[in-house]
């Protein structure tokens, strides 16, 4: 497996031999995404548990975290002790202070090995969700736009974003700015609960760093297979 594997697969269950068989089936193709629902159900033991299954997967730890500068630099501390990620992350909106705090912490506690993601808005609220939660004044480009430049000003690696903001933000903050993408559905597949999608060859053609996938690869009848007939798609593109 690639060091920086081009996709993540979400793995979010409540079955922890199944998030185990899942990540120890998958990741000689793809990362491996763990988000709330697991982290919540099985905590840092679940982790190790996976990492016991598939001890070569590399972990995209999705907490998203976002409180006081203080409690978020100790949260990623915590994580990074125990565990080295390729990537965690954290809420863009929780502004400058927590992020450059979360990215010191991260830099001094994972040596450099783990890469600090801030979400920007989330691939679930589509434009009328976030007029209703009070983001008036611009859509959603140049708010993701802009919580994008703060990330990058704030000494963080990359953001989270959807796959409709690729482009603007590859322009706004280089190539080597890494662009997490979820919401990346396969022609064919059901949109489910994000509104925001792409397929993975228009993401990837649009500057994707990485694609998050779930369900189209997890509740396949052979997962592993899903996985290596994405990525045959994907490389000519």
């Amino acid at each position: 497996m690639t060091k920086t594997p081009l996709i993540y697969t979400a793995i979010d269950t409540g079955d922890l031999e199944r998030a185990c068989t899942l990540s120890r089936d998958l990741a000689p193709y793809t990362g491996i995404k763990l988000g709330l629902e697991f982290f919540n159900a099985f905590g840092p033991q679940g982790i190790e548990k996976v990492l016991s299954a598939a001890p070569d997967a590399q972990l995209f730890i999705d907490l998203k975290f976002h409180d006081i500068p203080n409690t978020v630099a100790g949260a990623v501390r915590s994580i990074c002790t125990h565990f080295t990620p390729a990537y965690l992350n954290v809420h863009a909106s929780g502004g400058r202070a927590m992020m450059e705090a979360a990215a010191e912490a991260c830099q001094k506690t994972s040596n450099g090995k783990t890469r600090l993601l801030a979400v920007t808005i989330l691939t679930a609220l589509s434009e009328g969700d976030l007029t209703e939660i009070g983001y008036q004044q611009d859509g959603a480009q140049e708010r993701v736009k802009a919580l994008a430049l703060l990330t990058q000003s704030s000494g963080l690696d990359g953001v989270v974003c959807s796959s409709h903001e690729i482009g603007t933000l590859r322009a706004a903050c280089g190539e080597d700015f890494a662009l997490m993408v979820p919401g990346i559905r396969p022609a064919g597949s059901e949109a489910g609960d994000q509104k925001r999608i792409m397929t993975p060859e228009q993401a990837l053609h649009e500057g994707a760093t990485h694609l998050v996938i779930g369900r189209p690869i997890t509740q396949a009848d052979d997962p592993a297979k899903a996985a290596q007939d994405i990525l045959s798609t994907l490389s000519n593109a």
